[in-house]
């Protein structure tokens, strides 16, 4: 063998021994089991022959504050038509827009999402409705029905934060929420007037108040539950309520004005 040869010949089994080497790390790397995924709680099962119905009013007491006209000049695509501030809504004596939830009694008990979505229409410059209620993991839906860009912002405490622009009739934008959250603000960066709030909660057992202050919460197993009522200027309280099977009870709550 000559010098030339005696000298390629170490370079060459060290270039092997280094694709042997890497040939081995990535199928090391190949084999390991990919991250298994926690799967997701099964839901406690309810026995639909005994379902509970809780239902009541939301009572307003004190003078209604006057809604107040909102400008909406600074855009000549919401219209022209008289629109009305939605902080406080009262017909009657009764408070529309409360949101009204188990709060407590459920226990370890778990629930599905959904698989319908909840929808938040802009219209006129508005968010309809005003006051919405969803369940963790459940699809939000945003559509944009008017003839001008909106950019829908809501701004949560324990949720994630998100702010996207939406152009006229664009398609619907689809999130979520993964946690828990009572009044969770949403506005429109470009038009400051409009306001709302999604409430996210772990049970199907939720309302929102009407125009005559009414709510019902159905399809509850039997038991002792807190039940609360929100609002975005009163705050909250709450009353413990019983049932039993097949039960139905009315609960009344009653808000002071200032």
């Amino acid at each position: 063998m000559n010098k030339t040869k005696c000298a390629f010949l170490p370079l060459v089994l060290l270039v092997v021994l280094l694709l042997g080497a890497c040939g081995k790390k990535e199928g090391t790397e190949a084999e390991k089991p990919a991250a298994e995924s926690k799967p997701a709680a099964a839901a406690t099962p309810i026995d639909p022959s005994t379902v509970a119905t809780i239902s009541g009013t939301v009572k307003f007491d004190g003078a209604a504050p006057k809604p107040q006209k909102i400008d909406m000049s600074q855009d000549p695509a919401c219209g022209s038509a008289a629109n009305m501030t939605e902080i406080v809504v009262v017909e009657n004596g009764s408070l529309e827009n409360a949101f009204v939830y188990v709060k407590d009694g459920l226990g370890d008990r778990t629930f599905e999402a959904p698989k319908e979505a909840v929808t938040i229409d802009q219209q006129g410059c508005r968010y309809h409705p005003h006051v919405l209620g969803v369940m963790t993991g459940q699809t939000v839906k945003v559509i944009n029905s008017d003839n001008t860009t909106h950019n829908i912002h809501p701004t949560p405490k324990d949720n994630r934060e998100w702010n996207e622009s939406q152009t006229p009739k664009a398609a619907p934008l689809e999130k979520t929420f993964a946690r828990e959250e009572i009044l969770l603000p949403v506005k429109c960066n470009q038009h400051p007037w409009m306001k709302m709030y999604v409430n996210v909660v772990k049970s199907p057992f939720y309302a929102v108040t009407d125009k005559n202050g009414k709510f019902t919460i159905a399809g509850l197993p039997p038991g002792t539950y807190t039940i609360a009522v929100v609002h975005e200027k009163f705050g909250e309280q709450d009353q413990k309520v019983t049932v039993g099977p097949k039960e139905s009870k009315s609960v009344d709550f009653t808000v002071k004005g200032s």
